[in-house]
């Protein structure tokens, strides 16, 4: 079995694979990270979305192996990243505009969301929309995500709103 090296999260990591593994696989299975979600197995949705050397990609279609020797963050990663503040800018700025339901494919707009910012610190919100569109959500309407993801963009304080009593 192949032995497959890249930088997980900061940490060299090595793992054995099989060669026909797609890497959403060996992060679940073989690192037991299990952020990364599996939805359509088709690259559709985006709940698997990972960054690979900075880029969002689909890793139910991305070959384990392929990553030899790359840096690939998962969501895991983004959380550590974040330090002695707990999370990372954008996680704070999801929770404050109430962009996260069920949850589910929070991990990879939030990826993908961060490749965005790093390549375009203040994008429009129409390069948010472009941005986020090869990830699928079932519950928001997307409208609270494009509002966080401006919210890091405009470097607003990422406070959740306080809920009001019903009396």
């Amino acid at each position: 079995m192949p032995s497959l090296t890249m930088i997980l999260n900061g940490q060299e990591t090595t793992v054995e694979v099989e060669p026909w593994a797609m890497l959403v696989d060996v992060l679940r299975d073989n690192l037991h990270l299990t952020g990364t979600k599996v939805g359509c197995s088709d690259g559709e949705c985006g709940a698997c979305t990972v960054l690979v050397d900075g880029r969002p990609v689909d890793s139910c279609l991305y070959p384990a192996l392929k990553a030899q020797g790359r840096h690939v963050l998962t969501i895991e990663g983004l959380t550590a990243s974040a330090g002695e503040k707990g999370l990372h800018p954008l996680q704070r700025a999801f929770i404050a505009e109430g962009a996260v339901q069920c949850g589910y494919c929070t991990p990879g707009f939030l990826l993908t969301a961060k490749a965005l910012l790093d390549s375009n610190p203040h994008p429009s919100e129409g390069e948010i929309k472009q941005a986020l569109a090869g990830n699928l959500c079932r519950c928001t309407g997307y409208v609270k995500i494009v509002k966080a993801v401006q919210r890091v963009a405009e470097g607003q304080q990422s406070r959740p709103r306080r809920l009001q009593s019903v009396s």
